[in-house]
């Protein structure tokens, strides 16, 4: 099974994707018509020079008073955690078990909330991260400085965006291997993202498994974290790589992880401001930023219905081939797959979390799944 799937990897780079690790880059918008043949249906992302230009946003928001004051009566959701990770795999700090850690959350002012986001230190990281279509609802006041859709995107798919989100963030704020059930338009305004991207037949590179759920308390008396397990007990898929593993770590990674690091290289995209990246639905994607003077980077971005077609199909049949398959086909082992997964438009991770209740199996094997 090894070697079917790794020629499956390969020739998706040779017939669509190409051997480059860089993605299209389209120098304007493109037409409907192009935007479906070329990128949509072959589910092949790109990068869009020159299609926010006419936005009001990409002067007045470098202007940190004119967000101060746009906003001044605003609340907001703050994301805190005490890395920059915005929902990803942590070690409980008691019971050593691997976890998926999901932000502490507070509701406050925006001015406050943007001077959280300013001056996040290693030990607490504010994040701007909300989603829940939050432009349109927490961020209303500024929705005149953006368009509220793309109309050659929207005629290609056949429908208006599902969620608008804001996202304001440092360059502490990262967020880990995920993928969304959406296709993504996404504009940065300020600064610049940073993605690793990889298409979905490399679901087994991404070692999804199931993890207990865990929240981030924060107490203000003391300005430290505490993580709680939930309870009654969630298990949530989620993709165990890390793709930046400190220098001390990074060959245990390697080593633990081979189907990632030994297999093709990510898709390497940085989206500066003024640009677009069209990221296609299913694709996995992690998340780094570099802020503009001020510390900060700004991005809207839209979210789409995915068509749940052969392509999905032929996703989920991939997924379900377990992982002892590939490492070691003599080994049946335990078949760690994300099951029943629904999209949560509640949950975050850079454009969205997929939760889901673990079966039956993953219930009874979950201390294994957790420990790895």
């Amino acid at each position: 099974m090894e070697e079917p799937v790794e020629n499956l990897w390969q020739e998706v780079r040779d017939l669509s994707l190409g051997s480059s690790t860089h993605i299209d880059l389209l120098s304007s918008p493109p037409t409907p018509l192009q935007f479906l043949r070329d990128y949509v249906s072959p589910n092949k992302p790109c990068l869009i020079s020159n299609a926010i230009n006419h936005w009001p946003a990409t002067n007045l928001w470098h202007s940190t008073p004119y967000l101060l004051n746009t906003l001044s009566s605003s609340s907001v959701s703050l994301h805190l955690t005490p890395t920059g990770k915005a929902d990803a795999l942590t070690p409980h700090p008691t019971t050593s078990i691997t976890c998926f850690a999901s932000a502490k959350v507070q509701r406050i002012p925006f001015p406050d909330a943007l001077t959280r986001v300013l001056e996040s230190d290693p030990n607490c990281v504010g994040y701007l991260q909300q989603q829940n279509d939050c432009f349109r609802s927490e961020y209303g006041p500024l929705s005149h400085d953006c368009d509220l859709e793309f109309t050659w995107a929207s005629e290609a798919l056949g429908c208006l965006p599902e969620a608008v989100n804001l996202w304001i963030g440092n360059d502490l704020s990262e967020t880990s291997f995920h993928k969304d059930h959406y296709e993504n338009i996404y504009a940065v305004v300020s600064g610049e993202k940073h993605f690793l991207l990889l298409p979905p037949t490399d679901v087994h590179r991404m070692y999804i498994r199931p993890y207990p759920a865990a929240n981030y308390h924060y107490s203000q008396d003391t300005g430290e974290f505490s993580l709680e397990l939930e309870e009654p007990v969630r298990y949530v898929p989620w993709c165990s790589v890390n793709p930046y593993p400190s220098p001390e770590l990074k060959e245990k990674e390697m080593a633990q992880f081979p189907l990632y690091f030994d297999g093709p290289k990510p898709f390497e995209v940085t989206v500066k401001a003024g640009e677009i990246l069209y990221l296609p639905s299913m694709w996995f994607h992690h998340v780094r930023q570099s802020p503009d003077s001020r510390g900060l980077t700004i991005a809207v971005n839209y979210w789409c219905d995915m068509r749940f077609d052969i392509k999905y199909a032929y996703f989920n049949f991939l997924q379900s081939l377990p992982h002892s398959m590939l490492c070691n086909p003599a080994s049946s082992g335990n078949l760690l797959v994300e099951s029943q997964c629904h999209s949560s438009m509640g949950n975050s991770g850079e454009e969205s979390s997929i939760t889901a209740s673990a079966n039956d199996d993953l219930l009874q094997d979950s201390n294994d799944a957790a420990e790895k």
